[in-house]
C-alpha cells in the first residue's frame, strides 16, 4: 500500500502539490494497530500517510470490514461499482488518505471539517479520473508478485444480528484505535447501529457506532 501510493498516487501530483507548498514531501509508514491516517507537518512541510495493520487484517473479513468509513463510501459513493471486497477495500483507503493530502494540500482542510465537501469532491475525481482503479489494478498486480493473498471475492451484506445480541442499554464499551480510541455507555441499541454517550474524556459528546466496531470497555482492577 506504501509503494502502490507512492507510485499510483503521489508521482502524478507530486508537481501540483508542490507548486502550493515548495519542499512538500510525502512518507508512508506502516502502524502496528488500527489508526490509518494522513498527518502533515507543517515545519519540514512533510506529508505522512500511516497504514495499520490491524485495519489491513479487518478489511479481509466481511463482519469487521463492513464498520470501516472506506466501506460506507464505497457502497453509497459507488466507487468500484458500490462492490466490497478486500482488494476494493484496501485501493480506496489509499485513496481516502490521499485526498487527505490533497486537501491538506488545497487549503481546505478546517478544525471540525474534515470529511467536508471539498473533500469528496476530490475523492470523487481520484474515482472518476481512473487513479483509483489504477491503484487498485496495481495492488493486484504486487500483491501477486509477492505470493500474498489479496481477495478480491465480493463480501455479502454484513450480518449484524449476532453483533446487535451482544449489546445492550448501559455496557460500557471502546471504539476506535490508538490515541483516537474512544469511550462510551451505550444509551440505545438501533437497527445497525449502537448510540454511545461518551465517558471520560469524550464525555458530553455522543457517538452513532456500527456494531462491528465496539469492544467491550474492561473495568481497571
Amino acid at each position: 500500500m506504501c509503494s502502490v501510493t507512492r507510485h499510483c498516487l503521489w508521482q502524478p501530483a507530486e508537481h501540483w502539490v508542490r507548486e502550493r507548498s515548495p519542499g512538500s514531501s510525502l512518507v508512508c509508514r506502516v502502524g502496528s494497530g488500527q489508526a490509518t491516517y494522513h498527518r502533515f507537518d507543517p515545519r519540514n512541510k512533510q506529508h505522512q500517510i500511516t497504514y495499520g495493520v490491524r485495519m489491513i487484517a479487518a478489511k479481509h473479513q466481511p463482519e469487521t470490514a463492513s464498520g470501516w468509513l472506506s466501506g460506507r463510501e464505497i457502497q453509497k459513493r459507488g466507487y468500484f461499482g458500490g462492490q466490497l471486497s478486500t482488494l476494493n477495500l484496501l485501493a480506496h483507503t489509499c485513496c481516502h488518505e490521499f485526498a487527505h493530502l490533497l486537501q491538506q494540500s488545497a487549503g481546505q482542510r478546517f478544525r471540525g471539517s474534515v470529511h467536508n465537501r471539498h473533500f469528496y469532491t476530490i475523492l470523487d475525481e481520484l474515482h472518476e479520473s481512473g487513479a483509483a482503479e489504477t491503484t487498485r489494478n496495481a495492488l493486484a498486480d504486487q500483491a501477486r508478485q509477492r505470493g500474498l493473498a489479496l481477495p478480491d471475492t465480493l463480501f455479502g451484506p454484513a450480518d449484524t444480528r449476532q453483533h446487535l445480541a451482544r449489546w445492550q442499554v448501559g455496557d460500557t464499551v471502546r471504539f476506535g484505535a490508538g490515541r483516537r480510541e474512544l469511550q462510551g455507555e451505550i444509551i440505545r441499541v438501533n437497527r445497525k447501529t449502537c448510540t454511545v454517550d461518551g465517558i471520560g474524556p469524550s464525555r458530553g459528546v455522543r457517538y452513532r457506532v456500527p456494531v462491528q466496531m465496539l469492544s467491550r470497555l474492561t473495568p481497571a482492577r
